[in-house]
């Protein structure tokens, strides 16, 4: 059975802190600092309408961030829940935000991380993002890539 995703609503707060909490603290000691996703108000995001979630199984086990933009969809966090990592939940996100905003009229999507979370820049170009280029933002020094939809 396929999870279900769908917009986010108050009462997933702490499945989506939990989460980003479990999927990125690993990198702050890589990266020397606190990675983006934790910085995040998930509370403002989730009353903005641009926080979804993966459900299975009952369970919340990923979190989305989608935030439109003039010329494209960007996908601003996307994490899973270790535990529920290698289902290819992942990819489902990968995949549903890339069918939001084709269905809102975008010819690209695009998404930044961290420069030293270099599995998240491998499995990016995997999927057909290639990186358009490197600047510092909040004291973290991010890759910025980008993904044509058509």
């Amino acid at each position: 059975m396929r999870p279900d995703i769908r917009l986010a609503t108050s009462d997933d707060l702490p499945d989506i802190e939990r989460i980003v909490a479990q999927a990125y603290g690993h990198y702050v000691a890589r990266i020397g600092a606190i990675p983006g996703p934790m910085r995040d108000d998930y509370s403002a995001r989730v009353a903005q309408g641009t926080v979804h979630v993966l459900q299975a199984q009952d369970a919340v086990h990923g979190v989305l961030v989608l935030i439109r933009e003039d010329d494209c969809l960007l996908l601003d966090n996307i994490a899973v829940a270790p535990q529920a990592q290698g289902k290819g939940y992942g990819r489902d996100l990968m995949q549903f935000a890339e069918n939001v905003a084709r269905r809102m009229g975008y010819d690209y999507i695009r998404l930044y991380t961290q420069e030293k979370m270099i599995e998240n820049i491998a499995i990016y170009t995997r999927h057909g993002y290639v990186e358009t280029h490197r600047a510092e933002e909040i004291g973290l020094k991010r890759v910025f890539m980008k993904k044509a939809l058509i």
